[in-house]
C-alpha cells in the first residue's frame, strides 16, 4: 500500500534570482545535494498556505506577506506520491538567516537550470519563467531517481 504526501514549495523571488536551497546539511535526504526552492510538508490541520507560510518562515527568517499559486505538481516515485502545491513570493519581509536543512543562495534565475536540481523541477521552473497559467504537472521517478514520464495538465509532455 502506498503513501500520500502533501507538501508546498515557495520560489521567493529578488528582481531576477531565487532563494534557493542547496540541500546538503541532512544525511538521509532525498534531496542531498540537490538545489531547490523552501518548504516542506504540511502538518495535521494545515492548509497548504499554513504550510508555507510556516515554511518560509522557519527555512529562511522570512515572513511571506503575499503569494501566487502557481500549480499542482504530483511526484509519483515508488510506493510514494507527493502532491505539492507551488507558489512564487516577491512580497516578503524580515532578516534571512541561516536554514538547518542546507545553504540559502540567490541564484540568477537563468543559472538555476544549470545547478543540480531535479529534472522535473527543469519543466516546473520553465513554467514559472514563461509565466504560464495554473498548471497541473505529473512527474514520475524511477528507484534511481530519474524521470520516466511527465505530464502537463493530463498531458503527456516531452519526448
Amino acid at each position: 500500500m502506498g503513501v500520500i504526501i502533501n507538501s508546498a514549495l515557495c520560489y521567493l523571488e529578488r528582481e531576477d534570482e531565487y532563494l534557493m536551497l542547496h540541500r546538503n546539511s541532512k544525511e538521509n535526504d532525498v534531496n542531498k545535494d540537490k538545489w531547490i526552492g523552501v518548504g516542506g510538508k504540511l502538518e495535521f490541520g494545515e492548509s497548504p498556505e499554513d504550510c508555507l507560510c510556516r515554511e518560509v518562515l522557519e527555512e529562511t527568517g522570512y515572513v511571506l506577506q503575499n503569494h501566487r499559486f502557481c500549480g499542482i505538481v504530483t511526484f509519483v516515485y515508488g510506493e510514494i506520491t507527493e502532491i505539492m502545491y507551488l507558489y512564487v513570493s516577491d512580497d516578503f519581509t524580515g532578516v534571512q538567516r541561516e536554514c538547518d536543512e542546507g545553504e540559502l543562495v540567490w541564484v540568477k534565475k537563468k543559472d538555476v537550470p544549470k545547478l543540480p536540481v531535479w529534472e522535473g523541477d527543469r519543466i516546473f521552473l520553465k513554467l514559472l519563467d514563461e509565466e504560464s497559467p495554473f498548471f497541473s504537472l505529473k512527474l514520475v521517478y524511477d528507484g534511481n531517481g530519474s524521470l520516466t514520464e511527465a505530464f502537463l495538465d493530463g498531458k503527456r509532455y516531452g519526448p
